[in-house]
């Protein structure tokens, strides 16, 4: 023990000693420093501005939503200081009238020159529509709008683990490749290899070419659920978070073809409640932490951006049954194939904004896995969480536990091996899978779902 404290003590003392760790300041750093101090930054020139005795450069790096104002003598600019150019700055920090830290160079190198006449798309002080900076999708991390987004979004992730980690949920890496369709869509993307030379020797020893290489057809995961399922009963609460894929054909602003989904799977769960009260706990912790961490990024994105008010009051929770009466009631008949978007944000407004389960589905609108209700046996115990913006954002249910009943609505033979998760030790269990995208269309008040992660993909569209 005594010696496990004097590394970790030894590790504490020499963090960032070795200059080849860290020999600059994050500019997020240097807005918190002192005055007088000697501060070296490296970024971005966002702007210049100049004046009879000096150059005005407003630097960032990525690492804060404010910029540094930067004071150069005239006697330091070179032809390649520029809009757009990357630079290593070495100064002192000093305030402005204002009352702002600024940095007063004494040394200013240009590191990668910004040819602006040579086709960057940006210009500064200029906001550009979303729909013109997705066509850069090499460049736009540059805009101060999706590098503020990138920020949010990786702040969510570590709030996401913190939950999780602080609640003894084991972090579960599920595979990307898989033999099932999770969902029975029909949504896959089919994976085999690009290569004719081995797809034709391996074809020669019988197999055919959807087989050829795993031995059964294979497609990229469009969840992780079944995966966690199996973990889950030698493991208890466990979650994953990981990219999905959907070959669906649609270019909606609530659709990608790639996205992240956190999925969670609760051990000897066998109550919606209980289901319901961890989601709703769990996105309530994910939005008040993600306020206070980027309070700047969230004002940045959407000066209009207030906490929710649905903070602070419980959700909603109706039946579909009741949901499909409520929304009668506003002119809008619900079709017979559930809740399209449009009904499934009528039903939010109607309860005032907050976030609305609707419980209690019909058997014939949801998937095998789901728990036959006690109660009635046309219906599942299965739950979709309505938000605004996005409509639904979380799907969930109890798993069937019931051997027999799961042995008649398993999809494929290939699924034996969940059957089997019922002979042996079963447990009953609940889960839910959560669209990080759409979350952080929540989060930061975002319409369109491509302009929530750094390399959107959606039909006809996958850049680099």
């Amino acid at each position: 023990m005594l010696l496990k404290q004097a590394i970790s003590c030894l590790c504490r003392n020499n963090l960032y000693k070795n200059p080849l760790l860290k020999n600059y300041s994050l500019i997020a750093t240097v807005l918190k420093s002192q005055l007088g101090e000697t501060a070296e930054v490296k970024g971005w020139v966002k702007n210049l501005r100049v004046q009879k005795e000096h150059i005005f450069a407003d630097v960032y790096d990525g690492s804060s939503a404010e910029k540094l104002q930067i004071i150069i003598p005239k006697a330091l600019k070179t032809d390649t200081l520029t809009y757009g150019s990357s630079v290593n700055i070495t100064g002192k920090i000093t305030k402005s009238p204002r009352g702002q830290l600024e940095l007063t160079a004494e040394d200013v190198k240009v590191i990668g020159q910004c040819i602006v006449m040579d086709g960057y798309p940006f210009n500064p002080r200029t906001a550009h529509p979303p729909e013109y900076v997705r066509q850069f999708l090499h460049l736009r991390s540059r805009t101060n709008y999706i590098s503020a987004m990138l920020r949010v979004r990786h702040s969510i992730t570590k709030h996401i683990h913190d939950y999780f980690y602080e609640r003894n949920y084991t972090h579960i890496h599920t595979p990307i490749l898989t033999s099932n369709d999770c969902e029975g869509a029909g949504e896959v993307f089919k994976v085999e290899p690009d290569n004719e030379e081995t797809i034709k020797a391996m074809m020669q020893e019988g197999k055919n070419r959807e087989t050829v290489y795993f031995g059964k057809k294979t497609y990229l995961t469009v969840s992780g659920q079944l995966h966690l399922e199996a973990i889950c009963r030698g493991m208890g609460n466990v979650y994953t978070l990981g990219p999905t894929f959907r070959a669906e054909n649609s270019r909606s602003r609530l659709h990608l073809s790639e996205f992240y989904m956190l999925e969670a799977e609760l051990a000897f769960c066998d109550t919606l409640e209980k289901l319901k009260l961890t989601i709703e706990d769990l996105l309530k912790y994910i939005f008040i932490e993600t306020r206070n961490t980027n309070e700047a990024d969230l004002f940045l994105l959407d000066k209009n951006n207030k906490a929710p008010k649905w903070l602070d009051k419980n959700f909603v929770t109706v039946t579909y049954e009741e949901a499909k009466n409520l929304l009668q009631k506003k002119g809008k008949n619900a079709s017979e194939d559930g809740l399209n978007k449009d009904e499934e944000l009528a039903l939010v407004e109607i309860c005032q904004g907050v976030p609305v389960f609707v419980v209690e589905w019909p058997k014939n609108l949801k998937s095998f896995y789901m728990k036959e209700s006690t109660s009635n046996s046309s219906m599942v115990d299965a739950l979709d969480l309505l938000t605004p913006i996005t409509g639904e954002m979380v799907g969930g249910s109890l798993r069937e536990d019931d051997y027999m009943k799961l042995k008649h609505k398993l999809p494929s033979d290939s699924l034996n091996w969940y059957l089997d998760l019922r002979k042996f030790g079963n447990i009953p269990t609940g889960g839910f899978g959560l669209g990080l995208e759409r979350l952080m269309q929540v989060v930061c008040s975002v319409s369109n779902i491509k302009d929530t992660l750094p390399f959107p993909r959606w039909p006809h569209n996958c850049d680099m």
